[in-house]
């Protein structure tokens, strides 16, 4: 079995640049099927999520080709609408595809998802609002059944501000007559990249970044080359490493607006950050404070940045506080941490961090992605060796993160 071994201790330095941003790719790829020309994404990662969404989109007729950071995809040969189980189940946003199909073909047959198993994520909102649009969408034998061609725009209010029926929507919504208002439309980055993909091709969209969002359906889309934002979680990531290690690293490839929620509560507990053009420099100081957070939908702090944000407050003395309000199973690496150290009680979705100033490093296992760069960072933290086995989830969305922690200074290896 594979594993990542980590001395922690050293304090990293240098600089490291982030990839592509794996949730801005998964659903601009399922949007290329609504092109029957030629699609060139730019400044995507080599992941294992990305792998199984390039292995979906084959299996309903797309050619795809990986070209150094690139992925040249060709619809014009699509010939099924039906996605099967045994891809479904490896990656949540394999249902993505469902809005692009229903869109340009007017029927998709796509077998529930799966993912990270961190919560719930009702897949009820999607066919809610898929049926509010005008399709007939029901569930049959695990399966999502959708068929119909919409003939004008409507208005939807979604119960929550869910991104991934935000995304499926815009797509569903992108060929009907007239338009169609998304209402209470969550607000992430990732959505903004997709307004702006979709409207390259051909799309009349309006609003991605607020609650409201105004689409006026079109007939056809054509190929475009397009070059996809940074990954806002995996700078992130970096931004903790260079705290939790009271390093000083220069992290190139950030789009600076997109980190601001971390980034003001990192200034909080007394981390340097200074934002630059092409990046930013932050530098961990060795007298951080504690602090209390709650995850919120963007541009709230992310559920995303909880796990690394915790393992952060393990190490600095004092009480934190976390909420977390997006997912009631995000606190499984609670117990691997606990496994090097760290003290957290968790009573319900708050979880209390009474910080130490000394870890120890342990044999851990990644029980979701998020929760596999939690461990990580509390190894380079932690005295000893630190040994994280199932590095599967890591991989779905993480690009050689140890062999960019080691550029920087880290003390890990990826070993079988």
């Amino acid at each position: 079995m594979e594993s990542l071994v980590i001395k922690g201790g050293s304090s990293l330095k240098g600089q490291v640049k982030v990839s592509g941003a794996k949730n801005a790719i998964l659903p601009i790829m399922a949007a290329s099927l609504l092109s029957a020309g030629e699609v060139v994404l730019s400044g995507v990662p080599d992941l294992e999520d990305i792998k199984v969404m390039s292995d979906a989109l084959t299996i309903l007729g797309a050619r795809i080709k990986r070209e150094a950071d690139s992925l040249v995809f060709d619809g014009r040969y699509i010939q099924s609408c039906e996605l099967p189980e045994n891809i479904s189940r490896k990656m949540r946003a394999s249902n993505l595809v469902m809005g692009a199909l229903l869109a340009r073909f007017g029927f998709a047959k796509i077998a529930y998802s799966g993912g990270c198993a961190i919560g719930s994520r009702p897949v009820d909102l999607h066919l809610k609002g898929f049926n509010n649009l005008g399709y007939k969408v029901y569930e049959k034998g695990g399966f999502m059944v959708g068929e119909g061609k919409p003939r004008m725009g409507r208005e939807i209010l979604l119960d929550f501000p869910s991104v991934g029926a935000t995304e499926n929507l815009i797509m569903a919504a992108s060929t009907i007559p007239g338009i169609t208002i998304i209402r209470n439309a969550a607000r992430e980055p990732e959505i903004i990249d997709l307004q702006n993909f979709l409207n390259r091709m051909g799309a009349k969209i309006r609003g991605a970044g607020l609650d409201l969002i105004r689409i006026e359906g079109v007939k056809q889309f054509g190929g475009i080359n397009h070059v996809v934002i940074p990954d806002r979680i995996e700078a992130g990531t970096f931004m903790i490493a260079a705290a939790i290690t009271r390093g000083d690293v220069f992290i190139e490839n950030v789009a600076n607006e997109h980190i601001q929620p971390l980034a003001a509560k990192l200034r909080e507990i007394g981390v340097e950050i200074m934002p630059t053009s092409t990046g930013l420099r932050v530098i961990g100081s060795r007298c951080l404070r504690p602090t209390d957070f709650k995850t919120m939908p963007y541009p709230g702090f992310p559920t995303d940045m909880q796990p690394q944000t915790m393992a952060l407050l393990s190490t600095i003395k004092g009480t934190s506080v976390v909420v977390e309000t997006i997912f009631e199973n995000r606190y499984m690496h609670v117990p691997e941490l606990r496994r090097m150290g760290a003290e957290i009680k968790v009573e319900g979705r708050v979880a209390i961090i009474k910080g130490k100033d000394q870890l120890e490093g342990a044999s851990v296992e990644a029980s979701d992605l998020r929760a596999g760069a939690a461990l990580i960072l509390a190894g380079l933290f932690a005295g000893g060796e630190t040994r994280i086995t199932n590095l599967r989830h890591i991989d779905r969305g993480y690009e050689n993160i140890h062999l960019k922690l080691k550029s920087i200074g880290a003390d890990i290896q990826r070993k079988l």
